[in-house]
């Protein structure tokens, strides 16, 4: 759930199973790789003295196991209570004696992201701030305290987001955080309008970063996927940060992980069967390369079951254009990563290592097809369509309380049901005509501050299959129940 804010990001919903989490142990011991061992940075700036991160050791020839995350250390408050039923084990205090809650910025299953303002320094931050309510389980509130002592732990680096604290009241669980106000990655590249493969490294070796110090520090990421990085800045040279850590789990020496997570397109076909360790990382941050390089995802069908069938399966297209016109070195690490078995899999260590990805190594700087920036612009769009639909409120209690879902588990969600999915629709259409109406659509999406005019000419290009300018129930519900169109992808 924890996330670097974007100004211009719809905040979760992400594809998940159920928030089980599951199987996260949070004290065994830790895999750490001893090729290419990452420098482990200090963190910069202050942290609230009552949401210390745990101590982080420089890397080392021989490093120790990590002991598991520190407890939440309780907070000094002029007015904190005491309570049995606190999530995160200290007495509640108000956040807002701390920082001023700004606009929204991003609303997602749980809870709600706001610009906030540090009373202190006048910075800026996002606030994301998780109800209570929301938190039925056990397993949600362990999710909860696990998310903050890995972000904690992980906190300092230079590609992933940096956590500032949390805070607990009656109602909501705070997370402060680095504001991330350079948006999200495809979007960035869509509007450079110009690519290369070198460009295209560069990202992922940054990518693959996050995944090493992940791994290095103990963390298995489980969610990596385009949406989750963000730009640090508007500045050309922003650091790309990892956002979201709330499928995350601190790694078991010897442990089988089985619990189902991840995003469609980019869940390994091992978290499919039931077993699986760290390398689906490498995985996820492989198809991202393949998105990168193409414009599409590896593997798609029109529904989760295809795109998971196609996932067990394997078959990389390397045929369609603009493959043909990739130099084979890239196309080599991407075979790498994709690799079915896990044991057979490139490491993140391997990967950095790789010739191609390398700083100054064999990516060339001639530009890519622009096909590819047209083909990444429809997939873009047609995500953003799906997370503004599932702003609705199908149930009419003023929250959304269901997940996106290209999901793993697709049962669990309710808004396959076929009245959800029409309440999701008439969200859209306002005056009933029965279509969704370019004006219509610009208005829900100027609404929670979604898209420009190229966004929204993308977004009914793709759905709108019979080319009539509108978006019809059937139209809508084949975008929402589908995986990508692929006729319009190539």
């Amino acid at each position: 759930m924890g996330c670097c804010a974007s100004k211009s990001r719809d905040l979760e919903p992400r594809y998940k199973g159920h928030r089980s989490g599951g199987g996260g142990g949070e004290g065994g011991g830790v895999h750490y790789q001893k090729a290419h061992e990452p420098v482990v940075h200090q963190p910069k700036g202050q942290v609230h003295q009552a949401h210390q991160l745990p101590e982080k050791r420089p890397a080392a020839a021989h490093p120790e196991p990590h002991p598991g995350p520190k407890p939440l250390v309780p907070a000094r408050s002029p007015k904190h209570v005491l309570r049995s039923d606190t999530i995160l084990g200290k007495p509640f205090e108000d956040v807002k004696q701390f920082y001023s809650i700004g606009k929204e910025l991003g609303r997602g299953q749980f809870g709600v992201t706001y610009l906030c303002t540090e009373n202190s320094t006048g910075r800026q931050y996002a606030c994301k701030s998780i109800s209570k309510r929301k938190l039925v389980s056990k397993n949600d509130k362990d999710d909860i305290r696990r998310e903050i002592q890995i972000m904690q732990h992980l906190s300092g680096q230079p590609n992933i987001v940096e956590f500032k604290g949390a805070y607990e009241d009656k109602q909501s669980v705070h997370l402060v955080m680095e504001l991330c106000a350079g948006g999200e990655l495809f979007d960035r590249i869509i509007a450079k309008g110009h690519y290369s493969e070198r460009a295209a490294a560069s990202i992922c070796r940054a990518i693959v970063k996050v995944v090493h110090i992940c791994h290095f520090m103990g963390v298995m990421h489980r969610d990596l996927k385009p949406e989750n990085f963000l730009l640090s800045s508007k500045n050309e040279n922003a650091l790309l940060k990892a956002t979201d850590f709330g499928l995350s789990v601190f790694i078991e020496d010897g442990k089988v992980y089985r619990d189902i997570v991840g995003s469609a397109y980019y869940v390994a076909p091992e978290v499919l069967k039931r077993r699986y360790g760290k390398e689906i990382d490498v995985w996820s941050a492989g198809v991202i390369l393949y998105i990168l390089l193409s414009g599409v995802p590896p593997f798609w069908a029109e529904t989760e079951k295809g795109i998971f069938d196609s996932i067990l399966q394997g078959e990389i297209d390397f045929h369609s254009q603009p493959w043909p016109s990739i130099s084979s070195s890239a196309k080599d690490l991407v075979r790498k990563m994709l690799t079915q078995d896990p044991k057979k899999r490139i490491t993140s260590a391997e990967v950095l290592e790789h010739p191609w990805i390398r700083e100054g190594g064999e990516a060339s700087d001639k530009p890519i097809d622009s096909a590819v920036l047209s083909r990444m612009k429809q997939f873009r769009a047609m995500n953003k369509l799906k997370k503004l639909a599932l702003k609705a409120d199908v149930d009419g209690n003023g929250t959304i309380d269901y997940i996106e879902f290209i999901t793993a588990t697709m049962h669990r969600h309710r808004l396959e049901r076929e009245e959800h999915l029409y309440k999701a629709f008439q969200f859209f259409d306002k005056d009933n005509s029965g279509f969704i109406t370019r004006d219509e659509l610009e208005s829900a999406m100027k609404d929670y501050g979604m898209g420009d005019e190229d966004t929204i000419r993308e977004i009914i290009s793709e759905v709108d299959t019979d080319n009539d300018g509108r978006i019809n129930y059937s139209e809508f519900c084949t975008m929402m129940r589908s995986g990508t169109q692929p006729g319009k992808l190539f």
